[in-house]
Parts: structure tokens; C-alpha cells; sequence
């Protein structure tokens, strides 16, 4: 791994102790994309695309999986803490890694607190939205600090609910009797093009956790083995289920009637008269906010481990925890940040330059992964072709804030960076 950012090799970082195996890592990936996404995305999709969000969600599927495989061939050659940041730094230089590492940093730290809220929007009294939050957010960062195999199974039991609770929407929307195979066709399909590309925006957003497997690759047994496997099934089980809700939920609503749905699973679940099936949508919709969060701690912490390793980030929060073996700074500093926003501002409408990142960190990710050389090589230069132009497709079709706000981000992040440049070079 490369050192500090003028070079070299860092002399002193202490490794993280590798306990998660499979089944953890696939269960934190499926916690990662099975969240709150999609009890939300499918509304905003559906005001973009209409039905064409079908369409959109096939598109993102693609994108997704040139940009998982990438980031899985290049986990398995690079088996530790960080994810993007350090393929960037190893493949292609310590700029491009910083700033995948930065904006994956930023732009997910922005996303805790936007998640925290819209877990608490589902499950706290009036008034007390933002306490819940900041509650939420001091648990589930006591979890993640206890060791890595508590947030695994944590993650278990939370994937095992929202599954459950989703199949209940696709049950009850089936059998409601309402459905018309007539929603799904052309004839519903709004906004041309764009918005089907806008649509596909959406939807990747919404299953693009796989990263965070990929972010855990110091802890992971086997890794060489353990990660690539974990990526693919969790985004295959992730796509079908997507699949599978958003047909359902087109079928019984309708394109025009799932665009105005605040809370649209809750709908189908009630289309049929299971006026008793709401409550528990609105639990499985607040747990899989909670799994979300879960997962996005960890990785936003070991990612910002790794930033600190290189002198990236404040090296305090390169420490690891003696006895849980655990990034215990990079963590509490998150959780700290995290509360702060909570109480300056309501995020859920202001993060468009979370997306932004994303986009840039996969971005990176494919261009890393298209440098490998052939021993390390285990899916065709193609699918990161794929996931590279899919990428900057995707960005095209943003909102112009979140463009501006994404660029903004970016030229703090520089500015930073060569700020602690000049301050080493001066020592």
C-alpha cells in the first residue's frame, strides 16, 4: 500500500483482524442495498420514466455490475481497509485515489445523516425527529465500535426483517387482485429518454452498496476468494428483488399514482384491503433506513482509515482499537460529524452531491480496474468500459445543483490535500 502522499510506505499502521466470512460479508452488502431505497426510490423514478422506469432499472443493473465486478477483481488483488481510495492509489496515483476517498467520505457522511432522518421520519413522535436520529446514529456507531462481527450479525437480522417485510408488499400486491399487466407496457412511459436515464440514476443510487464489501476487505477471511463471491450474489439478490418489488408495485399503482406515492410500498400492501399490513411497512421501512445506516458507518470509517493512513485524513484516525479491533476514531469522529449535521439542517433534500460522488468514486473504480494486468484479471476490459461510460452518463442526467454542489465538494477536498502537502513538506 502506498505511504504518505509524496510517497513511501506507512511504517506503523496496525492491521485490522480479518473475523467476517460469506455470510457476513453478503448479508452487509444486501443490508448496504436492500435500505430504505427501495421503499422511496420507486416514486421518484416513476415521476421521471413511468413505466419506462423498468427500463431505467435495467439500465442501472448494468451499470452496476461493470461497476461491481471492478470493484471485486480489484478487491481481490488489493485486500484491505478502504475500497476505491486505494485502488486509485495503487493503479493510478495518489490524486485520483484522494479524491474517490474524498468524495466517498464527504458525500456518505452527508448520506448517514439524511438516512438517520429518514429513519426517524418513520418512527419518532413529532418534534422529536432529529433526537431519534442522533440517537440511531450514537447506537448503531456503538455497534460498529464493539467489533465488525457485531455489525454482521446485526446486519443478518436486520436483511432477514426487511426481506421478510417485503415479501409480504409482494404477496399482498398480488393478491389484491388490482394488478393490471397493462401498467407495465410502453403506453405508461414518460420523459423520453432522459428520463428514463434519469430514472436509472435513481435506481443505481439506490443498490449501489456493494462498495461497502469491498470498503471491509482488511477484515474479510479469504478475501481473494471471499470478497469477488460476496459482491455478485449480493447484487444479484439485490437486482432480483428490486425486479420483483417494482413490477409488482407498477402493476397494482400504476405509473401515475406510484409518482405521488410518499410512501408506495405501504400503498400496494393496502391495495387489497390489508389495511393492517401498513404499520409493518412503515417498521420494515424504518429497519432497513436502520441497515443502511449500519452499513454506511462502517464503511465511511474504514475508508477514512485508510485516508488517515496516508496522511489523507488527520492521522489520529488511523488508530485501531486494541481489543475490538476496530477503527475506534475514524468511527466516533463520524458519529460526531454525523450529529452535527443532523442538528444545523434536514439533509434529505440537500445530499445531491452525494450522487455526484458516487459517481466519481465508481468512476475511479472502473478506470483502476481497466489497469489491471492480466494475472490479476478475472472479468473482460469491456465491463469496465461498461461501468466507466455508464458513470459519466449518469452524472449528465443530475440536477444542475447537484453538479455545482458535487464540484464544489471536490475543490474543498483539493484544496485540503495540498494544504497538508505544503504543511509535510515544511517539517
Amino acid at each position: 500500500m502506498s505511504g504518505r502522499p509524496g510517497g513511501g510506505n506507512v511504517s506503523d499502521p496496525t492491521p485490522l483482524a480479518r473475523r467476517l466470512g460469506q455470510r457476513d460479508a453478503i448479508a452487509i452488502g444486501l443490508g448496504s442495498m436492500i435500505g430504505a431505497g427501495v421503499f422511496a426510490a420507486f416514486t421518484p423514478a416513476a415521476a421521471a420514466a413511468g413505466s419506462g422506469l423498468l427500463v431505467g432499472l435495467a439500465i442501472a443493473a448494468v451499470v452496476a455490475w461493470g461497476n461491481a465486478t471492478s470493484s471485486a477483481q480489484l478487491a481481490a488483488q488489493y485486500p484491505t481497509s478502504g475500497g476505491t481510495y486505494v485502488y486509485g492509489r495503487e493503479r493510478l496515483g495518489a490524486w485520483p485515489g484522494y479524491l474517490a476517498g474524498w468524495s466517498f467520505v464527504v458525500g456518505k457522511t452527508a448520506s448517514c445523516a439524511a438516512m438517520a432522518l429518514t429513519l426517524a421520519v418513520y418512527v419518532a413522535p413529532p418534534g422529536w425527529e432529529k433526537p431519534t436520529a442522533m440517537a440511531a446514529v450514537l447506537a448503531l456507531a456503538g455497534v460498529n465500535y464493539v467489533g465488525v462481527t457485531r455489525t454482521a450479525a446485526a446486519a443478518r437480522i436486520i436483511v432477514v426483517a426487511v426481506l421478510s417485510v417485503l415479501g409480504l408488499v409482494v404477496v399482498a400486491g398480488v393478491a389484491s387482485g388490482v394488478g393490471d399487466p397493462a401498467n407495465l407496457g410502453a403506453g405508461g412511459a414518460t420523459g423520453g429518454w432522459y428520463g428514463v436515464l434519469q430514472s436509472a440514476g435513481l435506481l443505481f443510487f439506490a443498490f449501489a452498496g456493494y462498495a461497502r464489501i469491498a470498503t471491509l476487505g482488511e477484515e474479510v477471511r479469504d478475501p481473494q476468494r471471499t470478497i469477488p463471491r460476496a459482491i455478485g450474489i449480493s447484487l444479484g439478490l439485490a437486482l432480483v428483488v428490486y425486479s420483483t418489488v417494482a413490477v409488482v408495485a407498477l402493476a397494482v399503482l400504476g405509473p401515475e399514482r406510484l409518482a405521488g406515492a410518499p410512501a408506495p410500498l405501504a400503498d400496494v400492501a393496502t391495495a387489497g384491503g390489508w389495511a393492517w399490513a401498513a404499520p409493518v411497512v412503515r417498521v420494515g421501512a424504518a429497519l432497513a433506513a436502520l441497515g443502511s445506516l449500519l452499513a454506511l458507518i462502517a464503511g465511511v470509517g474504514r475508508t477514512s482509515l485508510a485516508m488517515a493512513r496516508n496522511d489523507d485524513l488527520p492521522r489520529p484516525l488511523a488508530a485501531v482499537h486494541p481489543r475490538f479491533q476496530v477503527p475506534h476514531r475514524a468511527e466516533v469522529a463520524l458519529a460526531v460529524v454525523v450529529c452535527g449535521l443532523i442538528l444545523v439542517a434536514d439533509l434529505r433534500d440537500a445530499i445531491g452531491f452525494s450522487s455526484f460522488g458516487v459517481l466519481l468514486y465508481y468512476l475511479v473504480a472502473n478506470v483502476a480496474a481497466f489497469t489491471q494486468t492480466p494475472e490479476h484479471r478475472r472479468y473482460p476490459r469491456v465491463l469496465q468500459v461498461v461501468g466507466a461510460v455508464g458513470c459519466v452518463i449518469l452524472v449528465a442526467t443530475l440536477p444542475l445543483p447537484s453538479i455545482v454542489g458535487g464540484v464544489v465538494v471536490l475543490a474543498i477536498g483539493v484544496a485540503y490535500r495540498a494544504a497538508r502537502l505544503l504543511a509535510l513538506k515544511r517539517r
